[in-house]
């Protein structure tokens, strides 16, 4: 799985009512939430987020209320995936299951900008700065999990194969 797209920054503790805030939660229509997605923390961005952009932020990404609506705002508004020094603990199985790809990366999470286009390879964990040249690592997404991500989520996966 390669993902590829230009950056929108966050930075440190992006909580999940920032990611979709808690006056949407009355839905769980992807299509609903993906238009309040990180409306909070920058308002513009449902507008101007593209299909296979990047999330990339600081610690302690996903952090605060638990809720599935999270990933599936950020999955739903075309983001491939994303890149941070640190996710909160319950964000991070939310977005897995949801089938919304994540990656942990302090170096990358500190030198990538705004707009710079990137592409992450979930096998190896390799994220390359196609704007500036560099490569980082973060821990690369095993084969099972790639499956999951690739079938739409835990559920999805569930009912394709019958099986976790």
């Amino acid at each position: 799985m390669i993902f590829k797209g230009n950056v929108f920054l966050f930075g440190d503790d992006i909580d999940t009512d920032a990611i979709i805030p808690a006056r949407y939660l009355n839905t769980s229509d992807p299509d609903e939430l993906k238009m309040h997605a990180m409306e909070d923390a920058d308002p513009e961005f449902p507008s101007k987020v593209q299909k296979g952009d990047v999330i990339v932020a600081g610690k302690n990404f996903g952090c605060g209320s638990s809720r599935e609506h999270a990933p599936i705002a950020i999955k739903a508004s075309g983001v491939s995936c994303v890149i941070a020094s640190s996710f909160a603990r319950i964000f991070f199985r939310n977005s897995f299951n949801m089938g919304l790809p994540i990656f942990e990366s302090d170096e990358a999470s500190k030198e990538i900008r705004e707009g710079d286009e990137i592409e992450v390879d979930a096998s190896s964990g390799e994220i390359r700065d196609i704007t500036t040249g560099k490569s980082y690592v973060a821990r690369p997404i095993p084969p099972f999990m790639q499956d999951l991500i690739a079938d739409g989520g835990l559920i999805e996966h569930i009912r394709k194969t019958g099986k976790i």
